[in-house]
């Protein structure tokens, strides 16, 4: 019996090893699902070159954001330039949460398989070509806030079960062939943002009372041509505004509320409270971390506060950036400022916050602590034992920083402006990954503004021109902020130096390395402490593109998104020689006007005597 038992568990032990060696590995179903789709698209520009099926995981593509369990939270694909279709297998990316795809032309139909992401916050396919119907498995993404189909080719009704999404903050629907009712008559939030508008006769699901507010929107619905039609419609308006006052008032005062009461409750009540993802630590939590806020653990000052080394109750090493006691209005836009923003902004190379602590005296936010210090201080401040930045590093730099900022500018909703872009807010991890931090400045846009205007905050030396003079800014003051790190990056000098007067020297940077390139002296601005370790001709591109961010004229400037694809090596060399040649034209056309000018002079004092004339001649 023993023989035959032994045999038998032998068997058994071969039957699941030989399972599991045919079976795919289960960490690898995230990847295989991105395969997938990338096999079923059209990539003209490449953008998914380094999506690599034999890596463990995705972690490391481009455009794909993982947590810390090497799990996909974020797919950024948008205007791309991508053709194709949609995959099933995109449901088995079960921690999704952002899935932007906008502004290609993907066609065919959306997958009912996307009604398995139930952690999916933003959903943005707008601008492409699908068609085919609005699946009703969308209505099962009930943490959805960003709800985008608009400028498609859909068609069929709109799913009642999208009205069970409370989260909902925005459906966009418009520009469609939609066609039936709009189901009004469910659970769309009073500040969900409704639109539906040109799309083929919808109409309106009439509502029992208590009616909801009508979504905006400019479809037309069908109305008959009778008198009697006009009057019923005119008294069932007035009737559906009179139940909805009571509600229109509440949301009115609910937004006129400031915002600080809902964080302002004591954190020792419940430390575990979270906003979003976010925790919110308790005072004392955060006083053991930081030995009570010791001198000794200081990371940095700033002009809010002081950022403490940290080390939380399950290890973990935290930046702790306590602002200043004094309540002013600075600070407490600033706290209100980054909880909201970076909350929202999910990126490889943007800084992550943790968490936050609010109580009634204190404003404290906490980010995870970034090993290798900031960019400034590798430059300009590392100890004798840590050895300086080689080239490769400064180049990874330089394009994991451009990402960050490519992504605030366009892939967060609305866009969020830094407004203080240097080497001492570009953060680097234990890879000497990028990562972009310190959005204290930053500003949030609308889609239709331009720009936002505000007190010219910043640092001397990364401030655009334009912002300086008129305390306008757009993105395009961070591409500025952008162009002059990047020159800090190849020189090791900082933006603005005194110094330089002793060897009487710009004391801006941006006006300094302008000096030696005409003076053709690359060397002299390169970074000594790389020894000479680098290759000239990709410094020279590096140093092209700085001059592209820093051109006076911020519409001269390129995207942050344009920067990202000059540093892949795609663009730099057409836009270089544009730019050269439209600085050949305004210099000839400067000299032109300067001889002109001289003519009429010359001309107009031709029958004046010499000593009518003023000034060296």
């Amino acid at each position: 019996m023993s023989i035959w038992a032994s045999s038998f568990t032998g068997i058994i032990c071969l039957v699941i090893l030989v399972a599991t060696l045919l079976s795919p590995a289960s960490g690898n179903t995230e990847g295989d699902a991105l395969s997938a789709l990338k096999n079923n698209l059209v990539d003209y520009n490449n953008v998914l070159q380094s999506w690599d099926p034999t890596l463990v995981n995705p972690c490391t593509w481009f455009h794909v954001t993982c947590n810390n369990q090497n799990s996909v939270t974020r797919v950024d694909l948008g205007n791309a330039n991508l053709t194709g279709q949609l995959v099933p297998q995109l449901g088995q990316l079960p921690n999704l949460q952002y899935f932007e795809l906008y502004g290609n032309n993907i066609s065919g139909q959306v997958p009912n398989e996307l009604g398995n992401l139930t952690k999916l916050v933003s959903l943005d396919l707008y601008l492409n070509k699908l068609s085919g119907p609005i699946p009703k498995a969308l209505g099962n993404l009930q943490t959805l806030r960003f709800l985008r189909l608009n400028n498609n080719s859909l068609s069929g009704n709109i799913p009642g079960s999208l009205t069970t999404i409370e989260t909902l903050q925005v459906l966009d629907l418009s520009n469609n062939h939609l066609t039936g009712e709009i189901p009004v008559n469910g659970s769309f939030s009073l500040f969900t943002n409704l639109s539906f508008a040109n799309n083929n006769n919808l109409t309106f699901l009439p509502a029992s009372p208590p009616a909801q507010r009508p979504p905006s929107t400019q479809s037309t619905s069908r109305v008959g041509n009778s008198a009697i039609g006009a009057i019923a419609g005119g008294v069932f308006a007035a009737a559906a505004l009179l139940f909805a006052a009571p509600a229109i008032a509440l949301a009115y005062w609910r937004r006129r509320k400031p915002r600080d009461h809902f964080f302002d409750v004591p954190a020792e009540e419940n430390p575990e409270v979270h906003l979003g993802q976010l925790k919110r630590f308790s005072l004392h939590e955060l006083q053991i971390a930081t030995d009570y806020f010791s001198g000794k653990n200081i990371l940095g000052k700033g002009g809010f506060g002081k950022v403490y080394k940290g080390r939380l109750a399950d290890g973990s090493l935290v930046a702790v950036k306590r602002l200043k006691e004094e309540r002013t209005q600075g600070g407490e836009l600033q706290f209100q400022t980054e909880v909201e923003m970076i909350s929202m902004a999910v990126h490889r190379n943007l800084l992550r916050l943790r968490g936050f602590c609010m109580t009634p005296t204190e404003r404290v936010l906490v980010y995870p602590y970034m090993v290798n210090g900031s960019v400034a201080s590798c430059l300009r401040e590392r100890s004798n034992s840590q050895a300086p930045l080689d080239w490769p590093k400064r180049q990874q730099i330089a394009l994991g920083s451009a990402r960050g900022l490519a992504y605030l500018h366009d892939h967060c909703d609305p866009k969020i402006i830094h407004r203080d872009v240097k080497a001492a807010n570009i953060l680097l991890d234990e890879e000497f990954v990028a990562v972009v931090g310190d959005f204290g400045l930053a500003k949030l846009m609308d889609y239709k503004d331009t720009h936002v205007t505000t007190a010219v905050k910043g640092t001397i030396g990364h401030i655009a021109p334009e912002y300086l003079s008129t305390g306008k800014s757009s993105e395009k003051t961070d591409v500025f902020g952008y162009g002059v790190m990047l020159l800090e990056l190849i020189t090791g000098q900082r933006a603005f130096d005194l110094a330089r007067l002793a060897n009487d020297d710009e004391v801006m940077l941006l006006d300094w390395v302008k000096g030696l390139l005409n003076e053709k002296k690359l060397e002299t601005l390169v970074d000594p402490e790389m020894q000479g370790n680098y290759v000239n001709e990709e410094v020279e591109g590096l140093i092209q593109v700085a001059l592209l961010c820093t051109q006076s004229s911020p519409h001269e400037r390129p995207k942050m998104s344009e920067v990202v694809r000059m540093l892949e090596g795609d663009g730099l060399a057409e836009r270089w020689e544009q730019w050269q040649k439209e600085e050949v034209f305004r210099q000839e056309y400067s000299t032109t006007q300067y001889e002109t000018a001289s003519w009429i002079i010359a001309d107009s004092t031709a029958n004046l005597n010499a000593d009518q004339l003023s000034g060296p001649r």
